[in-house]
C-alpha cells in the first residue's frame, strides 16, 4: 500500500496530464504485478463494493479517539470528506510497521470486513487504522467506501499502460475492455505480444467517441466529404455475434444480455463473427419516433423485463457502424465501406435493427436548416462523420463531431449547497437551484460544473457566511444569487417535487446582474416539458 499511496499523492498534487501518465507508467514498471493490476482497476474507474457504512466509520473514530460525536460531525462539515476527516483526527503514525500490499487489501482484507457484524467491523477498523500513516488511512477508507477519485480518466490509464508496455493504446484499450478482472497474470498479459485472434473473444471493441463541434461547420470543408446522421439519445451499445449467441455491451462495458430480448431475437439470424455499433432507443410503434430517455430508463435495470414492460416500452437498435464481419476487423476501412456493408447486413431484419438514416443536404446552410428540426424529431442534433474515416478508439478529434442543438436555458436561484469530492471535497461545489412557483422557490435542478476556481472560492465563502440551515452535509442558504443553467432536455416527472426533470444540467454563468425576482417560473419549464 505504501507504493500505491505514493502514486496517489503524486497524482493528486499535479494537474499535468503528462506528469500523471509518467507517474502511473513508472508505478506499473516497478510495482508487483498483483498490486499493479488493482491499481489499473481502481484508477481506471472499476466499481468498488462498499464494505462499511459512514455511521460505522464515525463510530469507530469516536471509539478510537474519544472525541464527541458533535466534534466529529463539525470537523466533517469543515473538511467535507469523511475519509480525510478520519485520517486527520486519528493520532499521527510514523512510516514504520508492516506494509500490507494493495492486492491483499483488495482481495482479502476489505472483502472480509463486509462479512462481519457491525460491532466486529468497528473493532477491526480500529485495528487497521492504528499502524497506518495518515495517507494510508485515507486510502483504505476511500477503498472500503467505494469512493476513490483522483482526477485520472480511464483513457489516461490506458495511455500510461501503453507507455509502460510499449504497445499501441488501441490494443491496450481492447484488452482492458469488457470484464477484465484484476490479477497478476491479467496485468502481465496486458503487455504480451499481439495475437492473431486478439478480437475473437467476448470483449467489446473500444468505442469511438465524437467531439463537440466548436468551430463554424463550414471549416470542415465540403459537405460532400461528410455523412450526417441524427444524434440519438439512447444507450450506446455494441451488438456482437459469437457462435449462436448474441452479446450486448454498453459503452460503460456492462453486459446488457437479457434486458432487450427483442434486439437479441432480431439479431439471431446475423452471421457469426459480426459486431455492430449503434444506439438502443425506446421507440413508439404507432407514431414511429423515439421515446424520451426516461422511458428507456425503465428497462435499463430490468434483467428480465416483464411482458407489460416489453409491450409498453418497445426498443430497437439504431445501427450506424460495422466493426467486424466474418471475424475480420473492419475498423481501419473507411466509413463508406463499413456503412455499405452494414446496410446489406441489416436489410430484411425489420425495424428492430434499423440502419441510422443519412441526412442529406446540398450545403452546410441547408444542413443547418435540417438541424433546426432536431427537437421535433426527438433527437439532440446531428452527427458529422468524415466518409473516409476509420473507426478510432476513444475521443480523437477530427473525424467524428457532434453538432448538437443549442441547449435550453433558465435563470434559477441557488437554494442548497454541499461539498464536492476528491480535490474539491473541502469546498461547496454541488449546488441545487430553484425557480418560482407563486411566491415560493421550488428546486428543479442540481449542478456542479460551470464555474471557474475563483468563482467557486468566492461562492464557497459566501455559502459559509449565509447558511440558514443544515441537513447533514447539505446547507440551505439565503436565496440571493441567480445562475443561468443549461440543460439538454426536459420532461414531466412524477418523482420530482417540481413535476419536471431536466437532463444534464450545468451552470453557464453567474448572473450577478439579476435579482432573484428575475428568475424563471416553474410554469415556463412545464410549458417546455409539454411542448
Amino acid at each position: 500500500m505504501r507504493r500505491f499511496a505514493a502514486l496517489f499523492e503524486a497524482l493528486d498534487r499535479t494537474s499535468s496530464t503528462s506528469a500523471k501518465r509518467d507517474a502511473m507508467a513508472a508505478y506499473f514498471a516497478s510495482a508487483p504485478a498483483a498490486d499493479a493490476a488493482w491499481a489499473v482497476y481502481v484508477l481506471g474507474g472499476g466499481k468498488l463494493k462498499r464494505t462499511a457504512t459512514s455511521t460505522e466509520l464515525r463510530q469507530a473514530l469516536a471509539a478510537e479517539t474519544g472525541y464527541a460525536d458533535w466534534l466529529i460531525d463539525d470537523s466533517y462539515q469543515h473538511v467535507g470528506d469523511l475519509a480525510e476527516t478520519i485520517a486527520l483526527m486519528l493520532p499521527a503514525v510514523d512510516e514504520g510497521g508492516e506494509d500490507v500490499p494493495l492486492h491483499v487489501w483488495m482481495e482479502a482484507r476489505l472483502p472480509s470486513l463486509g462479512r462481519l457484524e457491525p460491532t466486529e467491523r468497528i473493532e477491526l477498523l480500529r485495528e487497521w487504522w492504528r499502524p497506518l500513516p495518515r495517507e494510508q488511512v485515507f486510502l483504505v477508507n476511500k477503498l472500503l467506501t467505494g469512493s476513490l477519485r483522483v482526477g485520472v480518466s480511464h483513457r489516461l490509464v490506458v495511455q500510461a499502460l501503453a507507455q509502460w508496455s510499449a504497445l499501441a493504446t488501441d490494443l491496450i484499450a481492447h484488452r482492458l475492455s469488457g470484464t477484465w478482472k484484476p490479477a497478476a497474470d491479467a496485468f502481465l498479459a496486458l503487455a504480451g505480444p499481439e495475437r492473431a485472434d486478439e478480437h475473437a473473444g467476448e470483449r467489446p471493441y473500444p468505442f469511438f467517441l465524437a467531439s463537440p463541434l466548436e468551430q463554424e461547420v463550414a471549416a470542415l470543408g465540403g459537405v460532400g466529404d461528410w455523412l450526417a446522421e441524427w444524434k440519438w439519445d439512447g444507450i450506446r451499445a455494441q451488438l456482437m455475434r459469437r457462435g449462436d449467441g448474441t452479446l450486448l455491451w454498453s459503452r460503460g462495458e456492462e453486459r446488457l444480455d437479457g434486458r432487450f430480448p427483442e434486439i437479441e431475437l432480431a439479431a439471431s439470424d446475423l452471421p457469426d463473427g459480426c459486431v455492430l455499433d449503434g444506439e438502443i432507443l425506446a421507440w413508439t410503434l404507432d407514431e414511429d419516433h423515439p421515446l424520451p430517455f426516461a422511458a428507456l430508463q425503465k428497462r435499463i435495470g430490468k434483467l428480465k423485463p416483464a411482458p407489460k414492460l416489453l409491450a409498453d416500452t418497445p426498443v430497437r437498435l439504431m445501427s450506424y457502424d460495422l466493426l467486424e464481419l466474418d471475424g475480420q476487423d473492419l475498423r481501419e476501412r473507411p466509413l463508406t465501406e463499413r456503412r455499405a456493408m452494414l446496410a446489406a447486413l441489416v436489410e430484411g431484419h425489420g425495424p428492430t435493427l434499423m440502419l441510422s438514416p443519412a441526412v442529406d443536404a446540398a450545403d452546410w446552410h441547408a444542413l443547418a436548416s435540417v438541424r433546426g428540426e432536431s427537437r421535433e424529431r426527438r433527437t439532440e442534433g446531428l452527427m458529422l462523420k468524415r466518409l473516409d474515416s476509420p473507426y478510432r478508439v476513444g475521443r480523437k478529434r477530427g473525424d467524428w463531431w457532434k453538432w448538437k442543438v443549442d441547449p435550453y436555458t433558465i435563470d434559477a436561484v441557488l437554494l442548497y449547497a454541499q461539498p464536492g469530492h476528491g480535490r474539491r471535497s473541502g469546498l461547496f461545489t454541488d449546488y441545487t437551484f430553484g425557480v418560482w412557483e407563486g411566491d415560493a422557490l421550488v428546486p428543479v435542478a442540481k449542478a456542479y460544473s460551470g464555474l471557474d476556481d475563483s468563482e467557486i472560492d468566492r461562492l464557497d465563502r459566501w455559502i459559509r457566511a449565509h447558511t440558514v440551515d443544515r441537513f447533514g452535509p447539505v446547507r440551505s442558504v439565503e436565496p440571493t444569487h441567480v445562475f443561468e443553467l443549461a440543460f439538454e432536455a426536459i420532461q414531466a416527472s412524477g418523482r420530482h417535487k417540481a413535476g419536471v426533470a431536466v437532463r444534464f444540467p450545468r451552470i453557464l454563468r453567474w448572473r450577478t446582474d439579476l435579482a432573484i425576482r428575475d428568475a424563471d417560473k416553474l410554469d415556463d419549464l412545464r410549458r417546455l416539458a409539454s411542448g
